[in-house]
């Protein structure tokens, strides 16, 4: 989407940076042209140093923080406390449309940039990218 498009913003939240990259270089490929929604990256504490940072989440997040809604996707364990702890740092304005999501990290920021392309609000690109892994199973499975 364009910048002046207020639709859902994405924020990875990864332990590593190259990871984080890829999963957003991944999902904006699947959109290429003018209605990628914004993606943001708060990954690793350095390109080689794994870990998050709340502050890294928060900063990223107010990157995004004009739109509608933004979708955190996180990978594990500490990322999920980063992520609360980030919204702790923010406007409560901009805190109030963030949802952290249980979605796959790179199969949810898949399925979230596509949903958040079509205009979708952020409970539906939330609800989608929280199944994102349902074609898997069902594939897996019937082997």
């Amino acid at each position: 989407m364009s910048e002046s498009n207020q639709g859902v913003g994405i924020v990875i939240v990864s332990h590593s940076r190259p990871l984080g990259r890829a999963a957003a270089d991944l999902a904006s490929q699947m959109l290429p042209g003018p209605d990628t929604p914004p993606i943001e990256v708060a990954a690793g504490l350095d390109d080689t140093t794994l870990g998050t940072d709340a502050a890294a989440v928060s900063a990223a997040i107010e990157k995004i923080g004009s739109c509608d809604g933004i979708l955190v996707l996180v990978d594990l364990g500490s990322a999920i406390l980063s992520a609360e702890m980030g919204l702790e740092f923010l406007d409560p304005e901009i805190a109030s449309k963030v949802k952290i999501s249980t979605a796959p990290l790179v199969e949810g920021a898949v399925v979230a940039a596509v949903m958040a392309s079509t205009g979708a609000e952020l409970e539906v690109v939330a609800a989608e990218a929280e199944k994102a892994l349902e074609p898997k199973i069902s594939q897996i499975s019937n082997d």
